[in-house]
Parts: structure tokens; C-alpha cells; sequence
């Protein structure tokens, strides 16, 4: 009797065959409303990070609870930062990470990291 999750035949499920020559399509998030690019410069513990933002303004962000398991965020990372309403100008919250180089030279070929480009 077969076991009933055995696979069958040559590279079932490796994905073996498929062949194509299409380039892939990236979908790379841009900041939207109040939200701002912003390179993170140092850790300080805590999930609080110095992150040097486009507006030329150092701001002390955190990672929000919700985000906490899921962002592991570095020195030299690019972030998206969502400033407080109070105290905007000092402090924010981390909302997106961009993860892959394919985004991040997205954004160069956009011109969007032209104000912080000397950090590269």
C-alpha cells in the first residue's frame, strides 16, 4: 500500500521544468502620507535605533510591538519611519524594513536616497 504523501515521479515538486524567461516583478513599498526614508545609524538597545532620516533630521525611533518579532533591523538598513505626532522631530516609530538589494536599488534608480547617498 502507497503511503498516502509519497510523491510520484521525477522532481514532483521541485519545481523542475518550469523554464521561464520572464523577468520577475518586484513590488517595492514607498513611503506614503507622513512616512520617510531614513538609514539607521546606530542600536541602542531596547528596540531604539538612531535612524538618520531624508528631511536631514536624526531621530530616535522604536519598533512598535506589533513589528517587534518580526523586524530585525541593523546598522545600515533602510527603514521607513512614521514621525510622532508629538515630538516629530526627535522621535518615530520603524514601520517597514526594506529587505532585498533589488529594492534598494529601486529606490536609488528612483532618486530617493540622493539626499543620504554618500552613507552607501
Amino acid at each position: 500500500m502507497p503511503k498516502p504523501f509519497a510523491k510520484k515521479g521525477k522532481g514532483k515538486g521541485k519545481g523542475k521544468g518550469k523554464g521561464s524567461d520572464e523577468p520577475q516583478v518586484l513590488r517595492v513599498r514607498l513611503p506614503q502620507g507622513k512616512e520617510i526614508l531614513g538609514i539607521v545609524e546606530r542600536r541602542l538597545g531596547g528596540s531604539r535605533m538612531y535612524v538618520k532620516c531624508l528631511d536631514a533630521k536624526t531621530r530616535i525611533c522604536r519598533i512598535p510591538g506589533r513589528l517587534r518579532k518580526y523586524l530585525w533591523v541593523r546598522e545600515q538598513n533602510i527603514v521607513i519611519i512614521e514621525p510622532w505626532e508629538l515630538g516629530g522631530d526627535e522621535k518615530g516609530d520603524v514601520v517597514y524594513k526594506y529587505r532585498s538589494k533589488a529594492e534598494i536599488d529601486f529606490l536609488k534608480r528612483k532618486g530617493l536616497l540622493d539626499s543620504i547617498q554618500d552613507d552607501f
